[in-house]
């Protein structure tokens, strides 16, 4: 799957919750801090991460790559 951002970067819980994978702010807290959420192949405990054009997120066998939406 791929999810485009307008802006520089984009927080790991917004990029959960906007493309989908989790229902809700409160899940992807929690599914970030239990260690469920890898970001560029690594576990990332910080919900508050700077997410930028190029990462790749893994959660729950859904690959998520980054891209940045063209003006």
């Amino acid at each position: 799957m791929e999810f485009y951002i307008r802006d520089e970067f984009i927080k790991l819980g917004q990029v959960l919750k906007a493309s989908g994978l989790c229902e809700s702010g409160v899940e992807a807290k929690y599914d970030i801090v239990n260690g469920e959420v890898k970001v560029n192949g690594n576990v990332e405990l910080q919900r508050g991460k700077k997410i930028v054009a190029g990462d790749v997120i893994e959660y729950k066998g859904n690959s998520l790559v980054i891209k940045k939406k063209e003006a």
